[in-house]
Parts: C-alpha cells; structure tokens; sequence
C-alpha cells in the first residue's frame, strides 16, 4: 500500500465503546504498521497513558461517562503540547466541530465518515499536523475572516433565545406562550428560526448544543 507509513507512532484511541476502538485501531495498523497503539475508555485512562510517555497522536470521541471532551482538551495540551488531537465523533460537524478546533483540537471526523475519509483524515494529522475537512475549512473562513461568532448560540436573537433556553427546559408551545405571553403561532416560527439558525432539526439537538456551549 503506498500510503503506508513506517515510523513507530504512538497513537491513543479514547473512545468508551470498544468496538469503536477495535475499528479505528485496524485502519491505524493499515496505515502505520509500526505504530504503538493504547486504549482508554475513560478521562482518567487518557490522562494516565498521556503522563506515561510521549504520544503522537490522540483520537478523542466527544462524550464520556466523566463529560465532555471539551473539559479534557486544555489538560491534554498542558500534558503534552506537540500531541495531535483528532475529535471523531457522532455529533453534527457543522454544530460542533469549531469549538473544538477553538479549543485546541487538531482535526475533527464525523463518526460516519467513510473509510477513505478517515485514512486521509489520519495521514494528514501524522504528516502535516492537521486534518481540515472542505466544511471545516468553509466554518473557519466564515468564522475568522466574515466574524461570525463561533458559538453558533451567539447567533439567536434574545427572543430566540428566550424561547430556546424554554425548550431545553423541557417546555412545550402552550407554556412557553403562556411563559412569554405569546401567541402559539408565534412560538412556533421562533422555533423554526432557532432550528434554521443552529443547522438542528430536533430537540435532542438543541439541548445538546446548549450542554456544550455552557449555555444558561
């Protein structure tokens, strides 16, 4: 296989779910045979292998019994600078992924990602210290160069976001008018701009932007 590359890397595949482990550390084999790979299924294990030695690479899933990863990230650089953390994750790039390449992420994969997209995902994080995918590159563009906010909840009205923090709250169209002294049709087209606007399309989603974005 002419990607294949010889250097014995040390890789970290921190995920709680073994088989997602077991997948990822089969493409790792494929592409550098030599490379040491370690597991951890928790903070603490991704910690403890991080103080142990110097580590290439780390491929971080987002959620873990402890939290969210974005509380690992800055513990991480502190232990090891020069490592390169790649987010692999199930949750919305277009959500998700800048706040994590803002806090200090080097790459950031959607978990469906197909196989060829991970492989070229991986060499360009071993070779070139990075991985942008073509969306990743148009949200930092937008991000840095047109100053969008890159907390995508920066972008609600403080009316949307009145209703949005109701919502979360677990509040159905009735209250939130009766809440707001609104009419229910009004709730309703509040709720289709903050859909629109956070690129979500259910309450799931929602609560989940404002669980990582520390939204109050």
């Amino acid at each position: 296989m002419s990607n294949v590359i010889q250097q014995p890397y040390q890789f970290i595949l921190a995920d709680d779910h073994l088989v997602v482990r077991q997948g990822m550390a089969f493409l790792v084999r494929e592409l550098f045979p030599n490379a040491q790979i370690r597991q951890a299924d928790t903070f603490t294990k991704v910690k403890q292998l991080l103080q142990e030695q110097q580590v290439d690479v780390l491929i971080l899933d987002v959620s873990f019994p402890e939290g969210n990863s974005l509380i690992l990230l800055p513990e991480v650089k502190k232990l090891q600078p020069e490592c390169k953390v790649m987010i692999f994750s199930a949750l919305e790039e277009e959500v998700h992924a800048l706040h994590f390449y803002n806090a200090g992420a080097n790459a950031y994969l959607n978990k469906l990602s197909d196989e060829e997209i991970i492989r070229k995902a991986l060499i360009g994080l071993v070779t070139e210290g990075r991985y942008l995918s073509d969306l990743a590159k148009e949200l930092i563009f937008t991000s840095y160069v047109k100053g969008k906010p890159l907390n995508p909840i920066d972008h609600l009205s403080e009316r949307e976001l009145e209703v949005a923090r109701l919502m979360v709250k677990g509040l159905g169209n009735l209250e939130i008018s009766n809440v707001l002294q609104l009419q229910k049709t009004t709730v309703s087209t509040y709720k289709k701009r903050i859909y629109e606007k956070l690129q979500i399309d259910h309450l799931a989603a929602l609560i989940e932007v404002f669980t990582y974005y520390h939204a109050h």
